[in-house]
C-alpha cells in the first residue's frame, strides 16, 4: 500500500471519530494505547496496564485493533496493524505487524538487492502480576517473539554482510517489566510508566537479531490534559549491537525519543498523532518523524 493510501486511510479512521461521540463522564478513557509492536503503551513503549480488560470475574474481555503510519524519511515508512485480546484481566495477547520500507537504501547497496521492505511479526503475551494500589504500582511482565521476513533474504543478496555488523538471525525474544502509576492528586491525572527491556532486536527487529543481550531502560509520561486530550512524552534506549563497520550504508542505533496528543474520540476511539527523533536508522538518520495512529476498542 502506497504512502498516501495508508495516510488516507488514518484519516479516514479519524473522520470516523465524530460518529462515535464523546467519552462518558463515568467511563475511563480507551487508553492504553497501542505501541507499533502490538501491546498496550504509547508509541515505542509500554505500560503495565493492560489493554481493555474485561468486567471482573470475566475471561475475556473485548479485542483491540490499531493501525498507524510512520514517516522517518528519506522515502522510509513504518506502517503497523496491531491487535490485542485481554484474558482474565491479567493476561494480554497481542500481535503487531510493522511493514518498513527501505527508501533508497538498496539503490545505495553495490551488491544486487530485490527487496525494498521487511516485515517484523511480533507476537507478544504479558502478564499484570501486581494490581495497581494507593501506595504500590501496577506491575506487568511480558515476553515478545519477534520474527523478521526479509532481512535474512537481504543478507544473502549481501553475502553475508550483516554478519559483519553484528546481525545473525531473523528471530529473537524480548522480555519486559514494566511499573505504572495513576497520580490522581496533581490538578489533572498523570500517568508514569517505567521499564526495563532485555532485547537482541536491532532496529526493533526491522534490521534483524544479534547475539549480544542488554537490558535497557525505557518509559513514558501521559498527561490527561482534558476529559478528550491526552499529551505524551516517552523514551526508549537503543542497543549497542550494531557496530559502524558497513557505515554509512549501516549505522549503529541511537535512542529514540517522541511526544504527541492522543484525542479520545469516544468510548471506543483514540486518535494519535506524534513527533519524534531516532538517529539513525539504516542509513540515514530518522529525525523530525511524524506519525499519525488510531486505535479501536470494540
Amino acid at each position: 500500500m502506497s504512502r498516501m493510501r495508508w495516510v488516507i486511510a488514518v484519516m479516514v479512521v479519524a473522520c470516523l471519530a465524530f460518529v462515535a461521540g464523546a467519552t462518558s463522564a463515568d467511563e475511563a478513557p480507551p487508553l492504553p494505547l497501542h505501541s507499533i509492536e502490538g501491546v498496550g503503551g504509547v508509541f515505542c513503549t509500554s505500560s503495565a496496564y493492560l489493554v481493555n480488560p474485561g468486567p471482573e470475574g470475566e475471561v475475556f474481555g473485548l479485542p483491540s485493533v490499531g493501525a498507524a503510519y510512520v514517516d522517518l524519511g528519506h522515502g522510509r515508512t513504518i506502517q503497523a496493524l496491531t491487535f490485542t485480546e485481554t484474558l482474565w484481566g491479567r493476561v494480554e495477547l497481542g500481535y503487531g505487524w510493522d511493514h518498513m520500507s527501505l527508501g533508497g537504501l538498496p539503490g545505495v547497496i553495490h551488491f544486487f538487492v530485490n527487496e525494498e521492505a521487511v516485515d517484523l511479526h511480533n507476537f507478544n503475551v504479558r502478564v499484570a502480576l501486581v494490581k495497581e494500589g494507593d501506595l504500590i504500582p501496577a506491575l506487568t511482565a511480558g515476553v515478545h517473539y519477534k520474527r523478521n521476513l526479509g532481512v535474512r533474504d537481504i543478507n544473502n543478496d549481501l553475502f553475508g554482510a550483516l554478519g559483519i555488523i553484528g546481525v545473525k538471525d531473523d528471530d529473537g525474544l524480548d522480555f519486559t517489566l514494566y511499573a505504572s502509576k495513576t497520580i490522581e492528586s496533581l490538578p489533572r491525572p498523570v500517568i508514569v510508566n517505567v521499564g526495563l527491556r532485555s532485547t537482541q532486536a536491532a532496529h526493533i527487529g526491522l534490521l534483524g537479531f544479534t547475539d549480544d543481550r542488554e537490558i535497557l531502560a525505557e518509559g513514558n509520561v501521559v498527561v490527561r490534559a482534558t476529559d478528550r486530550l491526552a499529551l505524551f512524552g516517552e523514551y526508549r534506549m537503543m542497543p549497542d549491537g550494531v557496530d559502524n563497520t558497513l557505515s554509512p550504508l549501516i549505522k549503529s542505533e541511537d535512542d529514540w525519543w517522541t511526544t504527541g496528543v492522543c484525542y479520545v474520540a469516544g468510548n471506543n476511539l483514540t486518535i494519535t498523532g506524534g513527533y519524534g527523533q531516532m538517529g539513525d536508522v539504516l542509513n540515514n538518520e530518522a529525525n523530525n518523524v511524524w506519525a499519525l495512529k488510531c486505535k479501536w476498542e470494540f
